[in-house]
C-alpha cells in the first residue's frame, strides 16, 4: 500500500478486501463480495475525484469499505479525509474500532500509528482558560454561590482534563456557568487564545491540521461550511472545510432533513432569555454589564427583556396552536410590528459604547459578541416578519416543558439546489452513503434528487444477509385500517399474539406518542403477566437507558416511536420481533412536510406518490432494518397495517422490502 505502487488506488483496495488480502489479517474477519464491490467503487471516485452515491444494505460493512480507500487515498495524495456522521454512535465506532483496524492494518500490526484521526466538536463543547481566567475575576458580579461553586469545580477539572471537552467533564454544568468559559467565536481566537497556548480549542485546530482524517457530525458540517461571517474560519478555499479535502457523509439518509434545519432561520424565546442573562439577570442582579458597572446598560437590558416579553406574546397572540400541534404555519409576512426592534438596537449601541470603554481586552471583547448576536437577533426577527428569505416555510413553534417558550423558524422548502452548489461541485469528491437510501430503484433516483445529486453516480449494493432464512414477514389481512372503528382493539390483540410468539424480546415501532401510550396502557399488565419488562419511551428515561436495558433483559419489550426506527443496533437474540403498527406516513401538517407537498403540487406533480409514499418507504426499511444486524441473526418483522395489501401503493412497500418469506396470518 505505499505511496510508490503504481497500479491505480481501484485494484489495490480490491486486493486488500480479497479472502487473502490484507483485511484478511484481520480478526474475524469475513470475506464479503458487497464490501469489496463498494471499497473498489468509492476508491475509483476518489481516484477520479468524482462524487458518489452508495446504498450498502445492512451486514455489508460500509463503514470500512469507504474508509480503507479514503486514508490510503489521504496519505498517498496528502489530502485531508473529513467523515461525516449523524450520530454519536456512529462516531464512536469510527473512533473506537473501524479507524484502530485500519491503523493496525496499514502499520503491519504495530501499534505505531500510520495516521492521525481527530474528532472534531462544535466549539462550544471545548473549555476557553483564557474565558475561565475572565469568569473567576469577574466572579461576584457573574454568579450567585452555587453557580460561582461550580466554576471553582470546572477550574479544577481544567488542570487535569486532557481534551477540554464537555462531555469529559463529570458533571453537568449549568448553562450560564458553561457559556461564561466555552470557545466562542470572536471570544476565543487563534490571534488571543492561540499564541497564548492552553486553549484546548485552538489545540484542537491545530490537532485537527495536521490530521489525516477528521470524524464529525452533519449539524457542525453544516455550520462550518456556513460560517464565513466567522472572524477566523477553518480555511476553505475551493474545498469544503479545508485545503485539498474531500468529504464522506455516512446515514446520508438523514441529510435533507438536517440542511433544512441547518440553512433555515432558529430565534427562541428561551435562547433569547438566556442572552439577555448573561448581560444581566435581573433575579440575582449578576452579568456582564454588571461587571461593567454600567447603569445604562442595565436599564437596557432590563427594558429590552420587557419589550421581548411582550413581542411574543404578541406572536402567541397572532398564533392559532390547534389541538395538540406545536407548530404555525405563517403564510404572509407581517405577523406582527418589529416592536422590539428599538429596546434591540438602544442596547446594541449601549454595548458598543461601553466596549470602547473597557481596558479589560477580555471583557470588551465579550461585550462585542454580544451585541454581535442581538444585531443577528435584531435582523432574524425582521426577515422573519417581512419574510425576506425566499423559498423557505415559515412558522412559529411551540416548545413544551414548564415554562413554555416560542421560536421562529424557517426551512428551505428544497435544499437540492443549495447542496448541489455545497457538495457537488466539480472537482471536488463527495461520497454519500446509508443502508436506506432508495425505494429499492437501482439509481437512487428518489434520494440523489431530493440532495441536488442528480448528476452524481449512482450504486446501490444489497445485503449479504440471507433473508430467506434468518426472516419472516408477517402480514395480517383482517386488520381494521387505521382510521377504521375497531382499529385499536385488533392492534392490541396481534400485537400480544406476536409477542407470545417471540417470547418478547420485540421492538413494537409507532407512529404517534398517543397510540403508543394507549397501547402501552392496555398491554402492561399482559407483559408483567408473562415476566416481560415493558419500557416505554417518553417515561423520563434517556434513549440510551431504554437500550441498554432492552439488551441486558432478553426477555423485555420495546415501545418506542420516531427516534427507535433508525440508529438502534441490538444484535443477537434480545430483538428477535419488530412490529411496525402502523406505515409511517409524515404528519402532513407540520410547516416543511406540507410546503413540500405543495411545491410538488404546484408543478403539476401527485405529492402523495412522489413525496409521502417514498418518505414512508425509506422510514418503513429503517424500521424492519433493526431486526437482522448480523449473520447469525434470526427473527420475524410484522406489519400490522393493511393498507400494505389493500392499497395500489402497498406494492411499492413491499418490493422494498428484504426478500424474506411472507406470511399472511389469519387468526389471532
Amino acid at each position: 500500500m505505499s505511496a510508490e505502487t503504481r497500479a491505480p488506488l481501484s485494484e489495490r483496495i480490491h486486493e486488500v478486501f480479497s479472502d487473502h488480502g490484507l483485511l484478511s489479517r484481520s480478526e474475524n474477519f469475513e470475506y464479503r463480495a458487497e464490501q469489496q464491490q463498494m471499497a473498489v467503487r468509492v476508491a475509483a471516485a476518489l481516484e477520479r475525484d468524482r462524487c458518489l452515491v452508495v446504498e450498502a444494505g445492512t451486514g455489508v460493512g460500509k463503514s470500512l469499505a469507504y474508509l480503507l480507500p479514503a486514508v490510503v487515498h489521504a496519505l498517498e495524495k496528502g489530502r485531508k479525509a473529513v467523515l461525516s456522521t449523524h450520530t454519536i454512535n456512529l462516531q464512536e465506532q469510527l473512533m473506537g474500532k473501524d479507524i484502530p483496524i485500519v491503523q493496525s492494518l496499514l502499520g503491519g500490526g504495530r501499534a505505531v500509528p500510520t495516521f492521525k484521526a481527530v474528532l472534531l466538536k462544535g466549539r462550544g463543547n471545548y473549555l476557553c482558560p483564557t474565558r475561565l481566567e475572565r469568569a473567576l475575576r469577574s466572579a461576584d458580579d457573574l454568579f450567585t454561590s452555587g453557580e460561582l461553586q461550580e466554576l471553582r469545580e470546572i477550574r479544577e477539572w481544567s488542570r487535569t482534563t486532557a481534551d477540554g471537552t464537555l462531555s469529559t467533564l463529570p458533571f453537568s454544568p449549568d448553562p450560564k456557568v458553561w457559556t461564561q468559559v466555552c470557545s466562542e467565536p470572536h471570544a476565543c481566537t487563534a490571534r488571543f487564545c492561540g499564541a497564548r497556548g492552553g486553549c484546548f480549542y485552538q489545540e484542537a485546530r491545530k490537532q485537527i491540521a495536521e490530521a489525516h482524517v477528521v470524524v464529525l457530525n452533519h449539524t457542525l458540517l453544516f455550520t462550518l461550511m456556513a460560517a464565513a461571517e466567522d472572524t477566523d474560519p477553518l480555511p476553505g478555499g475551493d474545498s469544503f472545510l479545508f485545503p485539498n479535502d474531500f468529504l464522506v457523509i455516512d446515514e446520508a439518509h438523514t441529510l435533507e432533513n438536517v440542511a433544512a434545519r441547518q440553512l433555515g432561520l432558529n430565534l427562541s424565546q428561551s435562547g433569547l432569555r438566556f442572552q439577555l442573562t448573561r448581560l444581566y439577570n435581573t433575579r440575582t442582579r449578576k452579568g456582564l454589564l454588571t461587571a461593567a458597572a454600567d447603569a445604562d446598560g442595565v436599564r437596557l437590558c432590563v427594558a429590552l427583556g420587557a419589550a421581548l416579553d411582550d413581542f411574543f406574546g404578541e406572536v402567541e397572540r397572532a398564533c392559532v396552536f390547534r389541538g395538540p400541534a406545536r407548530e404555525f404555519r405563517v403564510r404572509s409576512a407581517g405577523l406582527v410590528e418589529h416592536s422590539a426592534a428599538a429596546a434591540l438596537l438602544a442596547l446594541e449601541k449601549r454595548l458598543a459604547e461601553i466596549s470602547e470603554t473597557m481596558p479589560d481586552s477580555a471583557s470588551k471583547t465579550e461585550l462585542q459578541e454580544s451585541r454581535r448576536r442581538l444585531s443577528e437577533t435584531r435582523v432574524g426577527i425582521r426577515q422573519f416578519l417581512d419574510q425576506d428569505l425566499e423559498e423557505h416555510v415559515y412558522w412559529v413553534e411551540k416548545s413544551g416543558g414548564p415554562s413554555e417558550s416560542l421560536a421562529l423558524r424557517t426551512a428551505p422548502i428544497d435544499v437540492s439546489d443549495a447542496l448541489r452548489s455545497m457538495l457537488f461541485s466539480r472537482g471536488r469528491s463527495c461520497l454519500l452513503t446509508s443502508a436506506t437510501l432508495g425505494m429499492g430503484e437501482a439509481d437512487l433516483r428518489y434520494f440523489r434528487d431530493r440532495v441536488g445529486a442528480d448528476e452524481v453516480e449512482a450504486l446501490r449494493i444489497g445485503s449479504p444477509f440471507d433473508y430467506a432464512r434468518q426472516m419472516t414477514l408477517h402480514l395480517v389481512p383482517s386488520m381494521p385500517e387505521p382510521s377504521a372503528p375497531g382499529f385499536e382493539e385488533a392492534l392490541e390483540k396481534w400485537i400480544a399474539h406476536y409477542l407470545l410468539m417471540s417470547q418478547g424480546r420485540a421492538f413494537v415501532l409507532f407512529t404517534s406518542y398517543r397510540m403508543l401510550q394507549t397501547m402501552a396502557g392496555r398491554l402492561h399488565g399482559f407483559c408483567a403477566r408473562h415476566g416481560w419488562e415493558l419500557l416505554v419511551q417518553g417515561t423520563g428515561k434517556p434513549r440510551h437507558q431504554i437500550i441498554r436495558e432492552f439488551r441486558e433483559n432478553v426477555s423485555s419489550v420495546l415501545f418506542g416511536t420516531e427516534s427507535f426506527w433508525t440508529g438502534v443496533d441490538v444484535p443477537g437474540e434480545a430483538l428477535s420481533n419488530v412490529i411496525i403498527t402502523r406505515l409511517p406516513f409524515a404528519v402532513p401538517d407540520h410547516p416543511v412536510t406540507a410546503s413540500r407537498l405543495e411545491a410538488i403540487e404546484e408543478r403539476g406533480g401527485n405529492p402523495f406518490m412522489e413525496y409521502s409514499v417514498p418518505e414512508a418507504v425509506l422510514k418503513l426499511r429503517q424500521g424492519v432494518g433493526r431486526l437482522i444486524r448480523t449473520g447469525q441473526d434470526r427473527g420475524i418483522a410484522v406489519i400490522l397495517d393493511n393498507r400494505i395489501l389493500t392499497k395500489q401503493y402497498g406494492r411499492v412497500f413491499l418490493e422494498a422490502l428484504p426478500p424474506a418469506p411472507r406470511v399472511m396470518a389469519r387468526e389471532a
